[in-house]
């Protein structure tokens, strides 16, 4: 079977990237971050001049330490305010989306504009197969954690309920932990 230089392009990037969410998903699961976790909030209570339980940081201190703990929400997802561009946009913590996938309303919305011509890219979903529009997103931020320079995909319009957080933003972080009905994100 022969596949053009662009259908080549694709499917080697695309299996790049499978790759990666590999390689984050073997360190999510083989890594102790509640170790890491614990050393990281008793270093900061040391550093405000108190003690401070591991399971239990107060608001502060996720700030200084970059840490959001989001909680599960009664659909059994992780939802989040998230901030792209510097607007504020409701977004779907996804491990299993590549890219940071915008709908087009919430891209619009956060300034990033796309053309119908700029549709160029395909991805197979659970819902079938669907057209988008590969961009880079400057910035997105959860509250005290900001990561700059992010692969995203625009959706086309209608195409997309919700804007979905995916590994481009989620392998950009140190850690990424469920726990207690919880998913614990640091910087």
């Amino acid at each position: 079977m022969s596949y053009s230089s662009g259908t080549r392009n694709a499917l080697l990037e695309g299996l790049g990237w499978l790759a990666v969410a590999g390689l984050v998903g073997v360190a999510v699961t083989q890594v102790d971050f509640g170790k890491l976790r614990g050393a990281a909030v008793e270093a900061a209570a040391r550093h405000a001049g108190h003690k401070a339980n591991a399971n239990t940081i107060d608001k502060p201190a996720q700030r200084a330490l970059g840490i959001v703990e989001l909680p599960m929400q009664s659909d059994g997802h992780y939802h989040a305010e998230a901030e792209i561009n510097g607007r504020s946009v409701p977004v779907l913590v996804d491990t299993g989306a590549t890219l940071v996938a915008l709908s087009y309303e919430d891209a619009e919305a956060a300034g990033i504009y796309v053309n119908p011509a700029d549709f160029t890219a395909i991805s197979r979903t659970a819902n079938g197969v669907a057209r988008f529009a590969p961009v880079h997103i400057d910035r997105i931020s959860i509250g005290g954690i900001t990561v700059r320079n992010v692969r995203g995909a625009v959706s086309e319009r209608g195409r997309l309920g919700v804007t979905l957080l995916g590994m481009a933003f989620l392998s950009k972080l140190n850690r990424v932990e469920m726990r207690d009905s919880k998913l614990i994100l640091q910087e």
